[in-house]
């Protein structure tokens, strides 16, 4: 399973980022979906996940300002990010979950303030 992670950059704070992830490999519409973030000297922690039916589930800092959806025709993850803050700014990595998990490389997101 491969998966290409792309979006990331520099913001201002109050801006928005939307992160892609695309996957292939093995077949996408049956993977729950999920972007975790690090940042520095930091542990990982999930930001948000949408399974292959669609339910999702967010971290409670990301609630109301961070929306993740899948298209299954392309493959690809989204995570649209809006009011980002400072806090957000960390390594976002796309994870694809077949019962084993996929990391995709990481995308850097940074907010000034």
């Amino acid at each position: 399973v491969q998966l290409q992670a792309s979006g990331g950059g520099l913001v201002q704070a109050g801006g928005s980022l939307r992160l892609s992830c695309a996957v292939s490999g093995r077949p996408f519409n049956i993977a729950t979906m999920s972007w975790y973030r690090q940042a520095e000297g930091k542990q990982r922690e999930l930001v948000a996940a949408i399974t292959s039916s669609g339910s999702t589930n967010y971290a409670d800092s990301v609630k109301g300002r961070f929306t993740v959806s899948r298209v299954n025709a392309e493959s690809t993850v989204y995570l649209q990010m809006n009011s980002l803050k400072p806090e957000d700014t960390a390594t976002y990595y796309c994870v694809a979950n077949y019962y084993n998990m996929y990391w995709g490389k990481g995308t850097q997101v940074t907010v000034s303030s």
